[in-house]
């Protein structure tokens, strides 16, 4: 959410009114505080994270600004930027990889994995696929500061979903960061009434 806020005010001269933005410090807290414990940070990782919240929350403003006014649904707009992308960068995969190499990894991935390899594949690219559409279909009916923060609430359910399923022993600050990400996401969406 700060990177759609900073990016729409600073770019685009959107506002918000104040309540909105004082209501994404308990999110982003919380978030921080759900990850505080991880032992594991990589500079490259967090550099890489953050370009891809970046690039994430374009998608997400530009692509509103594009259906914005226009008869286009999110699913059908979401199909049109799937095609393009296949058309343009199919080009650039052929020429940095080609075929041999893709041809080596999937031989490989075979004799490492077996034949479940191709139906992760497949199940991985239609759950992939329908995720994206959903995403599109729900973009088409809310702001992108909206969207923003449910990913943000997506990411605190996947965390506490994990903890329940995997058994995950959890440190009661990270607990608390979850709780507090959750009651940032109430008083958003109070403050966006």
């Amino acid at each position: 959410p700060a990177f759609s806020v900073l990016v729409s005010r600073f770019l685009f001269g959107e506002t918000l009114p104040m309540p909105v933005y004082m209501s994404l410090l308990p999110i982003i807290g919380g978030c921080a505080l759900a990850a505080v414990t991880e032992l594991n940070f990589n500079m490259i990782g967090f550099m890489g994270a953050m370009i891809s919240n970046l690039a994430f929350v374009f998608r997400n403003i530009f692509s509103k600004k594009g259906m914005k006014g226009k008869s286009v649904s999110g699913m059908n707009y979401y199909a049109c930027l799937s095609i393009m992308s296949l058309l343009i960068l199919t080009p650039f995969a052929i020429a940095v990889e080609g075929p041999k190499m893709w041809a080596a990894g999937w031989q490989k991935a075979l004799a490492q994995i077996g034949p479940n390899f191709v139906w992760w594949v497949a199940a991985q690219s239609i759950f992939y696929h329908l995720y994206n559409q959903v995403s599109y279909m729900s973009l088409d009916q809310i702001s992108p500061l909206t969207f923003s923060v449910g990913n943000t609430m997506k990411r605190i359910s996947v965390i506490v979903s994990s903890i329940i399923i995997f058994h995950t022993p959890v440190q009661p600050v990270n607990a608390l960061g979850a709780a507090i990400a959750i009651l940032g996401t109430f008083i958003y969406s109070q403050a966006k009434q």
